[in-house]
């Protein structure tokens, strides 16, 4: 029986083929003769007990110039697919929640990867929460002097939005820096939500490490480097991507977190490490894994495509 998946992304348009994850999942996908679909998150629809997506049929390429065809745009009805990845970037904004909702309403007939209950209950930089003691120092608030109690605890601190990504609105507060009380403001002026606040870790000047994991297992690593002068490390802000091997401590913050991943349908996850801290526990759209295959040619998309067809065969 062929495996009909569907894909809920950003428009395909947009994306570098060689780097982004969602691409590199549907190239394996359509190597193992598995029926694609495409839809964008604005054309995902509740009708009377149905989930319904408007999209296109879709075929991909590794030609640069002319990477993905789609079919002529169609209504599908999601209960009839075996597996539907939730994969648009945030912000993890209302509009985001409400696709999870939707999408749990199918769960009993079709896997959704990540599991979207999770997904909405476990925000990258909550869920660490859960563990202390393997975190940088963190404070999470909107109170400026909270803010500033902490920085005078801690020395450096980075400040980050909570629910942002990419590196976007991250900034590093020095202890004599003056404009930690404007930061504040400006975060709390344009939006209702908290920030986090971290001690800065020095360690990130030789790199942040991005770790994936199949079903909480770790399958290897890259080290992201950031640019002279500086903090962020992100690939989409200039960091650098070098092959780099897992140490014990990793090995031991990835066994401290494997339960949780694995038993609540986080199949495919990327956590952040700097020195001996874990920092985020990725899974809305989580990257490195292309960078991954190129350095150690282990095919991580195959292993994600053999563990949920290890969950989906006993339905077909």
């Amino acid at each position: 029986m062929t495996i009909k998946v569907a894909f809920q992304m950003d428009h395909i348009g947009s994306i570098d083929i060689h780097g982004d994850s969602s691409f590199r999942l549907a190239l394996e996908a359509q190597s193992r003769g598995y029926e694609l679909f495409y839809y964008l998150p604005t054309d995902l629809y509740y009708r009377e007990g149905d989930v319904i997506a408007e999209g296109h049929s879709l075929q991909v390429s590794k030609d640069s110039t002319n990477y993905y065809g789609l079919g002529q745009k169609r209504e599908i009805n999601l209960r009839d697919l075996d597996v539907v990845w939730l994969r648009q970037d945030p912000p993890f904004d209302m509009s985001y929640i409400t696709t999870t909702h939707l999408l749990e309403l199918i769960m009993d007939d079709t896997l959704i990867v990540n599991n979207p209950f999770w997904v909405r209950n476990f925000p990258e930089k909550l869920i660490v929460l859960n563990f202390p003691d393997i975190i940088p120092a963190t404070l999470i608030t909107r109170n400026i002097s909270e803010v500033r109690k902490f920085r005078d605890n801690h020395g450096d601190v980075i400040i980050k939005p909570l629910f942002g990504n990419g590196g976007a609105g991250i900034f590093k507060i020095a202890t004599n820096d003056g404009n930690l009380n404007s930061l504040c403001e400006m975060f709390f002026q344009s939006s209702r939500e908290p920030i986090i606040v971290q001690e800065y870790l020095p360690a990130i000047s030789e790199g942040d490490k991005r770790v994936i994991l199949v079903d909480g297992k770790p399958v290897g690593a890259i080290n992201r480097i950031p640019q002279k002068g500086e903090t962020r490390s992100n690939l989409h802000v200039g960091g650098t991507a070098n092959p780099c091997k897992l140490t014990e401590n990793d090995y031991l913050i990835c066994s401290r977190i494997e339960n949780v991943l694995s038993e609540n349908g986080l199949i495919f996850t990327g956590i952040d490490i700097i020195g001996n801290k874990l920092t985020e526990i990725n899974m809305t759209s989580p990257t490195g894994m292309v960078e991954l295959e190129r350095f150690d040619g282990v095919n991580v998309a195959g292993l994600i495509w053999d563990s949920i067809l290890d969950k989906i065969q006993p339905q077909n």
